[in-house]
């Protein structure tokens, strides 16, 4: 089993705020495009309310589910340089990751206790990652390439073939 160095509470919940403002302009432009369908009508942009956050929602599990399934990172952890991983090492399967995002309710649920238990836990595991059998790892920075080495060309050496002349 391959392990990486975890990736702590706060780290997490700052790639969190970054997915977050993402999945607001999402919703933004999702309730602007159903005022625009709706006419302003304000009857019906009251019922566009819950149909909003429904669209949202499922763009969000899509969203987290596919990217973490692809190339385990979201856009904030992508930001962060953090990923979620399998217990194995290998990224989750889209059933894992799906698994993983519905598990994020049940983090909340626990009036955020199960997203605390990163902080709280050795191996910063929230209660998601548990549910789901992941964990999310800081990957390393790569330290820029080498400059190349010049070797040095090797000396000329004239051939001797010449008869000696006594001349320098």
């Amino acid at each position: 089993m391959v392990n990486g160095r975890p990736a702590g509470f706060w780290i997490r919940a700052l790639a969190l705020v970054v997915d977050f403002a993402l999945f607001f302009v999402v919703e933004t432009s999702l309730s602007g495009l159903g005022r625009v369908i709706a006419s302003q009508d304000s009857d019906e942009s009251l019922t566009l309310g819950p149909v909003v956050a429904l669209f949202t929602l499922i763009f969000a599990g899509l969203y987290t589910s596919a990217l973490h399934t692809m190339c385990g990172q979201t856009i904030g952890k992508m930001v962060l340089r953090i990923r979620v991983v399998g217990q194995d090492g290998d990224l989750p399967t889209f059933g894992t990751a799906l698994l993983r995002y519905f598990g994020y309710f049940a983090s909340l649920v626990t009036f955020t206790m199960g997203y605390v238990m990163a902080a709280l836990r050795r191996d910063k595991r929230a209660l998601h990652d548990l549910i789901a059998g992941t964990r999310v790892e800081r990957l390393e920075r790569l330290a820029p390439p080498a400059a190349p080495v010049e070797t040095p060309a090797e000396p000329l050496t004239v051939a001797d073939d010449t008869p000696s002349s006594g001349y320098l």
